[in-house]
């Protein structure tokens, strides 16, 4: 006999009343899961959709920093701001690729409730943003106004070495010991830099000291011809040998001259060779390089009861070492 719909009403509420409650939450739970699985399945087109739109908004960003390099690279002189049109322009490009590919992959998803659900127009997203836009817009300033370049030597605060990347958040520097520093570009353009590297000849100094009883010109004449000999020295200017005091037991003499190549390699090289150079000539000319002199004066009853003290430990130390 059939049964009517009234029955089967009936029959569930029944089943229902009699299932353990355990039973009906773990069925829910069974029933959830599989409909987030059912609308994973249903959403992966669109995530392989998504996937495949970033991958073309990518390959755009590269195409247009290749266009922008071949079409400004020879014609403007600034090559960093040829750089800062390829980063932000690729950069935005990469956004909206990625955009469009939200809106693809997730329903209903806009580029207003991205804002709203960020708070971009809050104070404190502004506060907490405001280092990274401040970094951002110090690199693009340092990439137009080029103060250094790739390659190029540089000095920031305690770091100092080679510049190996400038990007639009950082700098990125190799220093001498063969460490990777990254730098902030808001440090690097609101903080004193010294640039090594800016200009052809760098100007280097040592400092000599020679004795009381010889002649400063002469001395002064070897130096000079010593420096004459180092290869290293440059010919383009002259190199100057100056008295700058009077020290403890020496004439302080100031060494200085240039090197047409201002990297640190070339600069420690030269140092070395110009050392080399000043103590053979000096030694040759018989000019003395004096060790530091110190004077005790005996009549001072303090020294005496110390000179009296050690001599008296000496000669205790002796007869022991005697009779052993």
């Amino acid at each position: 006999m059939p049964t009517s719909e009234a029955d089967t009403t009936v029959n569930a509420a029944t089943t229902a009343e009699t299932m353990p409650m355990e039973a009906l939450t773990y069925q829910s739970i069974i029933d959830s899961a599989n409909e987030i699985v059912v609308g994973f399945m249903e959403r992966i087109p669109y995530f392989v959709a998504a996937l495949i739109v970033i991958l073309i908004f990518w390959f755009l960003s590269i195409v247009f920093k290749k266009v922008v390099y071949k079409l400004l690279g020879s014609r403007i002189r600034h090559q960093n701001l040829v750089k800062v049109f390829q980063r932000v322009g690729g950069s935005l490009i990469l956004f909206i690729g990625f955009m469009i590919a939200m809106v693809i992959a997730l329903p209903g998803f806009t580029p207003a409730k991205l804002i709203g659900a960020l708070g971009i127009g809050s104070v404190a997203i502004g506060f907490a943003f405001k280092d990274i836009f401040q970094n951002l817009l110090s690199g693009i300033l340092l990439l137009i106004s080029e103060p250094f370049r790739i390659g190029d030597q540089i000095v920031s605060g305690d770091y100092e070495g080679t510049v190996e990347d400038i990007k639009i958040r950082a700098t990125t520097i190799r220093t001498y010991d063969g460490r990777q520093v990254v730098i902030p570009n808001s440090d690097l353009y609101t903080s004193a830099l010294t640039v090594n590297t800016a200009y052809k000849q760098r100007r280097l100094q040592v400092a000599v000291g020679i004795g009381y009883e010889d002649d400063i010109e002469a001395a002064k004449a070897e130096i000079i011809q010593a420096l004459n000999k180092a290869d290293t020295v440059s010919k383009q200017a002259e190199p100057s040998v100056i008295a700058t005091g009077f020290g403890d037991s020496t004439i302080d003499l100031m060494v200085r001259w240039f090197i047409e190549d201002g990297t640190q390699a070339n600069k420690v090289a030269s140092i070395h060779q110009v050392i080399v150079e000043i103590k053979t000539a000096l030694d040759g000319a018989g000019v003395n390089i004096p060790f530091p002199i110190r004077t005790i004066d005996l009549s001072d009853p303090s020294v005496t009861a110390i000179v009296n003290k050690i001599n008296e430990q000496q000669a205790v130390d002796t007869k022991k070492a005697t009779v052993e």
